[in-house]
């Protein structure tokens, strides 16, 4: 599906899903590389820069934790960026895209700003949204964090064990898809400069430090988790010493009860006690009085109950 938005002499087409047909008129009509409308049609493994003589292609991947469309991890962008417009494909639903385009439809925000007179500007604002959508993606694992901090130290430190899991896997997992940015955009700014010219070095120095700031937070929660992870970790190894002492000393104090009453089970002729009727409770209450005395010396002496 195409989407066509302009702004003075500027264009932006937006492009999801792109079929063959939506590819080749867009090939013929921007004079596009083969290789280029070849990439367009199926999702790309890495993230790309390459400068042509009268456009850049561009291709980043964001990842998603909160707002997966079609179960995927993260979501790739396409740009193509010529002087007076800028294409971007993708292959599902990404709303920071459709938010913007809500925006540029209207003008509201672009009115209020330096467009400038080339495309790149439209590209500035496109990669600014997306990172916010970023920040706003760690900005939902605060929540997380909260809840699973309150219920570490409210005894569901076994449940949070998959809890903190799952959320490692999913930073993990957001570290691997913008981890090649740096290198992208750091390329992207040499093509960028040669394309747009010095004075546009700016904003493109500017879009890298959007993604320094992403890189930042993540590192920090990243940091948070583990601090959340050691915690948990600390208080299931304490819970778990704690019921082997008890365990332990349980199976002492019933040790040499159990020794007294096979001692006095034993079939011999001179057994003590052995023809008194009250044999019975006087064993009984031998094997009390040591069961209690035991248990007041770990409690109260050794202090380890």
């Amino acid at each position: 599906m195409i989407s066509r938005y302009t702004y003075g002499e500027l264009l932006w087409i937006d492009v999801q899903s792109p079929t063959q047909g939506e590819i080749r008129s867009l090939m013929e009509e921007f004079n596009l590389h083969q290789l280029v409308a070849n990439e367009l049609l199926l999702p790309t493994v890495r993230p790309k820069v390459d400068l042509y003589p009268h456009f850049i292609y561009l291709i980043l991947h964001f990842p998603t934790i909160s707002h997966k469309h079609d179960g995927g991890h993260d979501q790739e962008i396409d740009f193509i960026i010529g002087k007076k417009f800028i294409i971007t494909t993708h292959y599902n639903v990404i709303d920071s895209l459709h938010e913007f385009s809500k925006i540029f439809e209207v003008n509201s925000i672009l009115e209020k700003s330096n467009m400038g007179d080339h495309s790149g500007f439209i590209l500035f604002y496109i990669l600014k949204e997306l990172y916010k959508m970023l920040d706003r993606e760690l900005d939902h694992i605060n929540h997380d964090f909260g809840d699973i901090e309150s219920k570490i130290f409210s005894g569901k430190e076994r449940d949070m064990v998959n809890a903190i899991s799952h959320l490692n896997r999913d930073l993990l997992n957001f570290k691997q898809a913008i981890r090649p940015h740096k290198e992208v955009l750091e390329s992207f700014e040499i093509a960028g400069t040669k394309f747009f010219g010095q004075e546009f070095s700016y904003y493109l120095r500017s879009i890298s430090g959007e993604f320094y700031k992403v890189s930042s937070i993540l590192d920090g929660h990243r940091e948070t988790l583990l601090e959340l992870r050691d915690t948990n970790d600390s208080l299931l190894t304490t819970k778990t010493n704690d019921i082997m002492k008890t365990l332990t000393i349980t199976a002492f104090i019933l040790l040499p009860l159990t020794f007294i009453g096979q001692l006095f089970g034993m079939s011999i002729d001179r057994i003590p006690f052995g023809g008194n009727p009250n044999a019975f409770w006087i064993i009984l209450g031998t094997m009390g009085i040591v069961g209690i005395c035991l248990f007041g010396y770990f409690k109260f002496f050794k202090k380890w109950m």
